[in-house]
């Protein structure tokens, strides 16, 4: 598993915006920049869409203030379904980043089996990136939801 001082490892992340869709490679996508990026099992789901995500979204301004550059929600699901669920929460100013085949999830060992829930999904996370370089790493415990809340991110930036 990824760890605090590791690089985020390279690998390509769709996105669809009102141009069509766009592929972020993570070496440019975190270059230069202070990235808090979570990621959550699904999109729609319960966790994810009535606390994980609103709470980026409604202290977006507040991670402005703490010099964040960008705010990213990742998950293992397909761009179009990202766009969909970014509209319905109102999270413009998130980047809303699909992982469709998990590749990426799985180069930072960040993966769980739901089975026939959904199969391979991202482990419930979020951290902090600096010009590419992990500077803080809050993974759940399973069936947690503590310390990748947007205000325990706040508080350690």
């Amino acid at each position: 598993m990824i760890k605090v001082n590791d690089t985020i490892p390279a690998g390509t992340l769709q996105q669809l915006t009102a141009s069509g869709m766009e592929n972020h490679n993570s070496d440019e996508l975190f270059a230069n920049k202070k990235t808090v990026m979570f990621a959550v099992p699904g999109a729609f789901t319960p966790t994810c869409s009535v606390s994980h995500l609103p709470g980026y979204v409604v202290n977006f301004d507040a991670f402005k203030a703490k010099g964040v550059d960008q705010i990213i929600c990742l998950s293992v699901n397909d761009a179009f379904v990202m766009e969909a669920w970014g509209n319905a929460q109102n999270a413009e100013h998130l980047m809303m980043l699909a992982d469709g085949d998990g590749s990426f999830t799985k180069s930072l060992g960040l993966t769980m089996d739901t089975a026939s829930f959904g199969g391979l999904r991202s482990q419930r996370y979020a951290m902090v990136i600096e010009n590419g370089v992990v500077t803080h790493l809050h993974v759940e415990a399973p069936k947690e939801f503590e310390v990748s809340t947007a205000e325990s991110i706040l508080a350690v930036l």
